[in-house]
């Protein structure tokens, strides 16, 4: 059974939510969003329903850290301001949908069940990435070209594989510094620069035919490789 966390300050939101989940899904429940992030650290979450705003740490804070501890957990966020700026804050950090207080069950049940399609048509058994001669395996944080071993440091690891899982999607320098080194780190948004720099050079000295990872001026970084091979 899917293992689904609610999250919200308000009784009343959760028990709702409890009603309408209860026959499909293992529920958990958190009140704000520090207590979110230890149940999620502490179990095996498939999804998690997030409330924006909470007191002590507010959704939009409690997403990019869930993200960063486990980007493959959809995301829904929740909150009862229809506001465009709200939603696009959180999409942009991770979030991978967004609905708008109040709602009819159905349709949240709907959202969910499309989140799980999505993320298990999308997987493969170790959710590794194939790009024809370039290989990155995140079940044994392994980067290979033409059958070269590429030795990354996790940190560099990590923002290739963000990049290539996401192809054509641009982040921005900020982004990949809160989904990468998270908030816990205080980190110059030039160590971006850098990591970007030392994993296009091990990319090269490994002989790669196509610098996948590309800047896009004023923006940010994204990954660009025509005809993806699906993962054997």
């Amino acid at each position: 059974m899917k293992k689904i966390l609610i999250v919200d300050d308000e009784q009343q939101m959760r028990m709702m939510l409890t009603l309408y989940l209860r026959n499909d899904f293992k529920l958990y429940e958190a009140v704000d969003g520090e207590e979110a992030i230890r149940i999620f650290k502490e179990n095996e979450i498939d999804l998690v329903l997030l409330d924006v705003m909470m007191p002590k740490l507010d959704g939009i804070a409690a997403c990019k850290q869930m993200k960063n501890i486990k980007s493959d957990v959809p995301i829904i966020m929740l909150t009862a301001l229809n506001e465009t700026s709200q939603k696009v804050e959180g999409l942009m950090i991770g979030a991978d949908d967004y609905m708008v207080k109040p709602f009819e069950p159905e349709e949240l049940l709907a959202r969910i069940h499309v989140q799980f399609r999505h993320y298990e048509k999308n997987e493969s058994s170790s959710n590794r990435l194939i790009y024809h001669e370039l290989t990155i395996d995140p079940s044994s944080h392994e980067v290979m070209v033409k059958g070269k071993e590429i030795k990354y440091s996790p940190k560099e690891f990590d923002l290739l594989y963000l990049l290539a899982a996401h192809p054509n999607r641009v982040y921005t320098r900020e982004q990949l510094l809160d989904i990468i080194w998270g908030l816990d780190e205080v980190v110059d948004i030039r160590t971006v620069d850098s990591h970007v720099r030392y994993v296009r050079d091990k990319l090269k000295k490994a002989g790669i035919s196509k610098q996948p990872v590309e800047t896009v001026w004023g923006v940010g970084y994204k990954f660009d490789w025509e005809d993806k091979h699906e993962a054997e």
